[in-house]
């Protein structure tokens, strides 16, 4: 039973907070940021550090919102003062993984500036370090520093982190440094200098999903934090599990936003099949494996047999430890590259023969205790326990239940999902084509920006997954921190504009439709209805053809079905409006998908009527952006930000940060 129906039948009381539809609260700040996660949270340090007024429209609660409020076990790609590898090798690592297709801005930006973060962040109260010597002695800490490492102990460019511990030290820096934070408001416009398109934006719109009360903010600048689309090609909360590795409220708010108000958008067309969240699964990082957050845990077969890991080349290693140092002749192990120049060890690559022949005996299992005492507590305790997802479902579930990483072996699911199965040697069976995901724990598409995070709206910037190519938590830590600073340097010149009545009084009228009606369209149903047409016309294999069909099928909901979208209390209305964003995330990535015509194995983007896999006149970045009515592409070159090193120091001369060069 709904929550409506229960309140008209005298079942549940009436809504517990008091109704302000259409009263409006005016707020005017400095620097105005929109989310309150881990980008968010940075930059309006960053910002108010600067001296200046700022705010945060978070729709959650910032004490613990966004993709990283849970935590994080890895701090990856930094250059820092315990390694030698450098911002630039790092980038270029994840350019050769990827193709070209990364942001190199903003990697580059973080690889420099994360460890700064990290330091900061300890200030804080956030902990980095083994401070209390639980780990002395292990291989992976650097005994001077006491920070951890992972998966490279040789070369030392990926911290293990205590990522439980981020938010609230954030959150308390936040109150600290008087940011004005603005809980269970979610931001629905971006507001334009004269009410133009494509204009300076000067603030935007909120609604507070418990009161229904209209909120209206004036911004010098304004930071875009939001996250990147999910629920896109699947949804589904009650029959199978969670269909995104990320919060199931990660919408793509922001995409919407900054697509209605004419800024430019490129990597939109990448999609995969999902992988950790095709709602097939079972609990993430909750099944004994040897990948990510488990890496590189020994793995046995129903009679105990030890699964052999080897090097890129192939060589079989003898011992735990030479699971984390690079081969003869490797420069230093990525994080998830497949790449060969930085590829990791894995268990051998013929494990599903092997399992056919019957070498070995499924299932599989993780054999904490068979590895040394260091590495099993830092996987089951300590990795399983601040990523994020992982403190209570998994680390304090199992261990309620009795589960002793010290005695017992955890049942693997690797192997049980068929021969692709085997042959990518994932966590879980990846999902059906048409199970997709907008970026899952890879990059997805997001804002075009410039090298201080500007979009190309003026007095908009942007971090974290909002960025196109964004990805992991010290990027959004990094580039949040980035966009705050330049943001504020922008806001101590910029001048403040009134707002253009006109366009609050439309975004007023598209918010409160939905509650203005007795009846209609329920918010699941209108998501189920929006991912069975992404299914149906944007799945693995496009052509114009289907891609057409599918704006077409948008639009029709958006003629039809929108018009009875109901809502009948304040967070009801914020989730009706989360999916109106979907529907317009959904029509920039068909739009995306239309413009890209070749096929592209770095993107996971196929066309049939296009099948040449990445010809060279097509290596260029796609951008796209709302005009008017129409749509407008243009290609960029896949380096177009020129010069890494000689462009970060030509706009940050005054930062001080410990990397010299």
């Amino acid at each position: 039973m709904s929550w409506e129906k229960a309140v008209r039948t005298g079942t549940l009381p009436e809504w517990p907070y008091p109704l302000r539809y259409g009263e409006e609260k005016e707020l005017e700040t400095d620097v105005l940021v929109l989310g309150g996660g881990i980008a968010g949270c940075w930059a309006a340090i960053s910002a108010a550090k600067k001296g200046l007024r700022v705010a945060i429209l978070e729709k959650g609660a910032t004490i613990a919102s966004g993709s990283g409020g849970a935590g994080c076990d890895h701090w990856v790609y930094v250059a820092n003062p315990c390694s030698d590898i450098t911002p630039e090798e790092m980038v270029d690592a994840e350019i050769t993984s990827t193709g070209g297709y990364t942001n190199c801005i903003s990697r580059y930006i973080s690889s420099r500036e994360a460890y700064d973060a990290l330091v900061e962040l300890e200030e804080m109260g956030g902990k980095v370090r083994d401070t209390e010597d639980e780990f002395k002695g292990a291989e992976f800490r650097d005994e001077k520093t006491k920070f951890c490492f992972a998966y490279d102990y040789q070369n030392k460019l990926h911290f293990r982190v205590w990522g439980s511990t981020f938010k609230p030290a954030l959150y308390k820096a936040c109150k600290k440094l008087g940011v004005e934070i603005y809980d269970r408001t979610m931001a629905t416009s971006l507001l334009t200098e004269g009410g133009k398109h494509g204009s300076r934006v000067i603030g935007a719109t909120g609604l507070n999903i418990r009161t229904g009360e209209f909120v209206i903010v004036r911004a010098k600048a304004t930071v875009l934090c939001l996250s990147r689309p999910q629920r896109v090609w699947q949804f589904s909360t009650e029959l199978t599990g969670m269909s995104t590795l990320r919060p199931q409220t990660c919408i793509g708010n922001g995409h919407a936003m900054a697509w209605r108000a004419g800024a430019e958008l490129t990597q939109m067309e990448k999609s995969t099949r999902s992988l950790m969240g095709s709602g097939l699964n079972f609990p993430m990082y909750g099944t004994g494996n040897p990948f990510n957050t488990w890496y590189a845990c020994s793995m046995v077969d129903a009679d105990g047999k030890e699964i052999p890991w080897v090097d890129r080349d192939g060589n079989v290693l003898k011992g735990v430890s030479d699971r984390y140092r690079p081969a003869p002749g490797q420069r230093f192990l990525g994080e998830r590259s497949i790449n060969y120049n930085y590829r990791r060890p894995t268990l051998v690559p013929d494990l599903l023969e092997r399992v056919q022949k019957g070498e070995f005996r499924l299932p599989l299992y993780a054999d904490l205790p068979g590895m040394p005492e260091m590495e099993r507590r830092v996987i089951f305790g300590m990795m399983v326990g601040e990523e994020g997802k992982t403190k209570i479902p998994i680390l304090k579930t199992y261990r309620d239940a009795g589960f002793d990483p010290d005695k017992d072996l955890l049942q693997s699911y690797m192997m049980l999902g068929g021969e692709e199965m085997g042959k990518k040697a994932r966590m879980q069976r990846p999902g059906l084509p048409q199970q997709r995901t907008f970026g899952e724990g890879g990059d997805a598409g997001g804002l075009l920006i410039d090298w201080d995070l500007k979009t190309t709206l003026d007095g908009l910037y942007a971090a974290g997954d909002q960025l196109f190519a964004g990805n992991y938590h010290h990027h959004a830590a990094a580039t949040g921190r980035y966009a705050g600073r330049k943001a504020a340097e922008y806001a101590l010149v910029a001048g403040v504009t009134s707002v253009e009545r006109q366009q609050v009084e439309e975004e007023k009228a598209r918010v409160y439709a939905p509650v203005k009606r007795q009846d209609g369209i329920d918010w699941k149903e209108l998501n189920a209805g929006l991912c069975r047409v992404m299914q149906t016309y944007c799945s693995e294999q496009k052509t114009e053809d289907l891609l057409n069909l599918g704006l077409l099928s948008l639009k029709e909901i958006e003629e039809n079905d929108v018009s009875m979208a109901y809502a009948a209390d304040p967070h009801k209305l914020g989730r009706v409006l989360d999916v109106l964003d979907l529907l317009t995330c959904d029509q920039i990535i068909i739009n995306a998908c239309l413009a890209r015509k070749a096929s592209s194995q770095h993107l996971d983007f196929y066309r049939l009527d296009y099948p040449q896999l990445d010809p060279p006149q097509w290596q260029k970045w796609i951008t796209v952006r709302l005009e008017g009515e129409e749509v407008k592409t243009r290609m960029l070159s896949i380096d177009f930000w020129g010069k890494l090193k000689e462009n970060y120091e030509a706009r940050n001369r005054d930062y001080e940060g410990w990397y010299k060069g």
